[in-house]
Parts: C-alpha cells; structure tokens; sequence
C-alpha cells in the first residue's frame, strides 16, 4: 500500500508567539517541522510540505514542497492535486498539522491498520473525559453533556481518490479533512489518538514538547580514558592531528590517545566494550594503523544503532606538548572524522602539577565524555 504525507505549514501560527511562525521555531535542537517529518517517515513513501510562499526556501533538502492557500482547505487540496500530478498518485494520503510534532508511532499505526482494514477514511481523537461548560463575558452560561464527544486529531488518514474528490467537490473552508470527507459521504472511522500528540498553539506548548520530546528520546553518555607512554619519534599524533615533538608516542597502531579515548566513549555508551574488542591489539592488521579507523568504526556503530552524537568533550592530561596552539586544528580534525558539528567539539588541557607519570613527562593521558542521541518516534 503506497502511502504519502501531506503536511499542512502554511500557516503563520501566531497565537504561539515567537518571532516565526510556529512550525519554524526551535524544537529540542531541530525545527518544529523536522520532528514532525521525522515522526512520519517511517511510515510514507513520499512527503510533500504545503507552505507559506514566503516559507518555500525553509523546507528541508529532499522534501517536496507546494505552495497553500488562503485557507487551510485551499492549502490541503493544493496538497493533494501536487501529489495527483507529480509521481504516480498514492493510494493513501495522510494529512497531518505541522503543528503536531510530537506524534507516537502508534496513533500513524492504527490510522493505517484502519485503511488497510478496509476503511475510506480513519482520523485518530480521545473521548473528551472533562466537564464542558458553555460561557460569555468570564461567566459559565451552561454546561454541555460531553458523551459522545471526541478530541480530533490528525494524521487523518484516508483513500486519496476519494478525499482528492471531496475537497474538489467542496466549496469554503472547514475545520478538518474529516468534515469535507464527511460532507462528501464518506464514513470515518476513529482510531486511538493520544496526549502527547500535541498540537502546538499557545505560548508555553513549545516547551510542553521539548518534554514530551526528550520523553521519547534515548540518550546515553559514555567516558573514555586512554594511556601512551613516550617513546622516539618528532612528532604525537593527538586528536587526529601531528603535533610537532622531539619524542612521540607507543601503541600498536599510531597511539593517538584522544582519538583511542573517544572511540572507547562512544563503544561504552553503546554496551560495545571498547575498542581491543573490535580492533584486538594481537591483530597484526592493526600495527600502525590510523586511530581515525576505529573513531569511524565507533561513530559507524552509533549510527547503525540510530543514535547522533550531540556533543563530544576532549581533555588531554600532559605536561608537554602544549596543546593550546593546535586545539582549534583538533576540533577540526574531530569533526570532519565523526561528522559532528564544530560547535558541539570541545577540546582541552590540563597537567596534573608535575605529579605522576603525565607530570614526570612519561606520557599522555586523555580522558573524554560523549552524549549519544536517539530519537524514538
């Protein structure tokens, strides 16, 4: 069943507050809108964003872009004739506010499982628990039986023929794609929606994301620590960078000791031991080699595993070399290895007073932390 997102971001959000719009605003490290895509890929094969024209340079690489409407009806049909023209046309749609970025996996299944159950339409909502009142002027005027009643919620997932139809058939606004596919016969079926599928609307729902968000993160920090001892040589490799020095360091492969620390950080917060599991020191192989193949071997792992690395933070223990002046060239080096922005790369020295093996100039020590990452949408 070939299934297609269409996210609706045309509008300005400005009841949220912020200087943009709120699909654009700042969301724990991404954008609004990038959880929300995130939140639905696993599930489409293809995503088309309907924006603002002012917003049609904002949207991410790789995603198909339409310009909306005036009204958020005349946005979702820009939507669906975009999706009827370009490409094969999907046999389902889902609609989904931009809004909602803290979507579960489990309200995208069970719209779908209703759609391949053999519904027209599905739309997920929770059965409205409170007392309702009606009022004027700050005064309760009434109150309202609330059986029967439902919170809606999208993605409102249906038959793309049939809701492509609807909206073409429908004159005017509406206050969701259920009431133009209810408008133009279609029954619909409700599906289990949930709390934390929060639409973002009013100033303080951001930050009621960024907890629901870091909810349904998985985040791990790992410590590495490493050891070299001097030996001859003119130079030390440190950080993935040769620093000039009148004797340079011992190990099996090229004892960079920042690099070999920081391979370790990232094995530990994965429970993958350290880096003489992958790469055994008896391993004739490993004689010489680069450190940059085991940071990468780390960093692959992470990956593969779904984690990103936030943030990595360096400390090399020694008396000489300084460091200092090549400190930049090192966070560099790091984050063209790792792939991890410049700005999230800390690297640092310290001596321990001329006391131990680091201050009687025997070696080098290094010790780093890593935080891994891992969104669970």
């Amino acid at each position: 069943m070939t299934v297609a997102a269409l996210i609706v971001a045309a509008g300005r959000g400005t009841r949220a507050g912020g200087a943009l719009p709120k699909q654009w605003q700042p969301l724990a490290g991404s954008r609004v809108i990038d959880w929300t895509l995130a939140a639905l890929a696993p599930f489409v094969t293809r995503s088309v964003l309907v924006l603002h024209p002012d917003d049609m340079d904002r949207a991410p690489e790789g995603v198909e872009v339409t310009a909306g409407g005036a009204t958020r009806a005349a946005s979702v049909r820009a939507g669906l004739e975009h999706l009827a023209r370009h490409g094969t046309p999907p046999r389902r749609v889902l609609i989904h506010d931009a809004a909602r970025a803290t979507l579960p996996a489990a309200v995208v299944q069970g719209v779908l499982d209703a759609l391949r159950a053999g519904a027209a339409a599905a739309a997920p909502a929770l059965p409205v628990t409170d007392a309702l009142w009606t009022g004027g002027d700050a005064r309760v005027t009434g109150t309202q039986d609330r059986d029967g009643l439902f919170a809606a919620q999208t993605p409102q997932g249906f038959d793309f023929a049939s809701i492509l139809a609807a909206h073409r058939a429908h004159q005017g606004d509406a206050p969701d794609d259920v009431a133009i596919a209810r408008a133009a016969g279609l029954p619909v079926t409700i599906t289990q929606g949930d709390a934390d599928n929060l639409k973002i609307t009013h100033p303080g729902d951001i930050d009621r994301a960024s907890r629901i968000i870091g909810g349904q993160m998985d985040i791990r920090t790992g410590t590495g620590f490493d050891v070299h001892r001097f030996g001859p040589g003119d130079h030390c490799m440190l950080c993935g960078v040769a620093v000039p020095h009148e004797r340079g360091l011992q190990g099996h492969s090229d004892a960079d000791v920042g690099l070999h620390a920081l391979a370790d950080a990232i094995y530990g917060a994965l429970a993958e031991g350290d880096i003489g599991r992958h790469f055994p020191p008896s391993d004739p192989q490993w004689k010489g080699a680069e450190s940059h193949i085991f940071l990468r071997h780390a960093v692959g792992l992470a990956s593969g595993k779904g984690f990103q690395i936030s943030n990595m933070d360096i400390t090399l223990i020694c008396e000489h070399p300084k460091i200092g002046p090549h400190a930049e060239a090192m966070r560099a080096a790091l984050a063209a290895i790792t792939g991890v922005a410049l700005e999230r790369v800390s690297v640092k020295a310290t001596t321990t007073e001329r006391l131990g093996f680091t201050g009687r100039a025997e070696g080098i020590a290094a010790q780093t932390v890593v935080t891994l990452v891992k969104t669970c949408v």
